[in-house]
């Protein structure tokens, strides 16, 4: 293959493959969704939603918004990948460009 046309379909490939992560929308919840948080696909905090009843005790509180969000974060790692597999199968490049 050469090496030109190679690189070109490589950089087309990170392109869209950033369009797609972009569009990746997750959401976690954690206390039997009295929080609840919406991530993209850059892990950029969204939307946090905390049940009222969930504010009176602020260690648990912490600790299901931690949680909620490390959820989320792991849900984009996931989706991330899945995305890049499916590219990067149907492109034919050789393993270890990204």
């Amino acid at each position: 293959m050469n090496p030109q046309k190679m690189m070109q379909q490589a950089q087309m490939a990170q392109q869209k493959l950033r369009e797609e992560i972009s569009k990746i929308k997750v959401e976690a919840s954690t206390g039997g969704g009295m929080v609840t948080v919406s991530m993209d696909g850059n892990k950029s905090l969204l939307d946090v939603k905390i049940d009222p009843d969930a504010v009176e005790d602020v260690e648990m509180l912490q600790d299901m918004i931690r949680g909620a969000v490390n959820e989320a974060a792991k849900r984009v790692d996931e989706e991330s990948q899945r995305k890049v597999s499916g590219l990067l199968g149907g492109m034919g490049l050789p393993p270890g460009l990204f």
